[in-house]
């Protein structure tokens, strides 16, 4: 997966983007771990660090300010869609996320827009079900206090 191109796609709003300016610091079978500044920068968010989880199926990012202090740890459902000739990996966003702040308080947001997404005919019931077994999988994670094994890898 040497010179891998990354792509995000959302399913709302419907769009796929090039990650263009991400940074990959190292990619095998099961991880990615990228640099990146923020696609649209916010008041706080400046720039972060993430990696994927392949077999996992969902995205952690660290969340920093310009100064590089922790605004929040983000993850992401996700599921990838690999292709090998291209070099390409397209991420797409399932939509369910978890904020954990450093103080530890940890927020699950944006399922109304597995509903939404579900009744327009954007997904499949299908990817409903991955999407909450992944998300539940990530909480069990982070709830059984194991979260720091997933901050690792970008930490390290």
């Amino acid at each position: 997966m040497t010179n891998l191109t990354l792509y995000r796609k959302r399913i709302i709003p419907d769009e796929c983007i090039l990650l263009k300016d991400d940074l990959i610091l190292s990619c095998d079978e099961e991880h990615i771990i990228t640099t990146w500044k923020a696609l649209r920068p916010k008041k706080d968010l400046h720039h972060g660090s993430s990696c994927y989880f392949l077999k996992e199926g969902f995205k952690v990012s660290k969340f920093c300010r310009k100064d590089d202090s922790l605004l929040y740890w983000y993850c992401d459902i996700v599921d990838f869609d690999s292709h090998p000739y291209e070099n390409t990996l397209i991420v797409t966003d399932l939509l369910a996320d978890v904020i954990i702040y450093p103080d530890g308080f940890v927020k699950v947001v944006d399922l109304n827009e597995l509903v939404t997404a579900l009744e327009s005919r954007s997904i499949s019931l299908d990817i409903l079900k991955s999407s909450l077994l992944r998300l539940d999988r990530l909480l069990q994670i982070i709830y059984s206090g194991h979260f720091d094994s997933l901050k690792a890898y970008i930490e390290s």
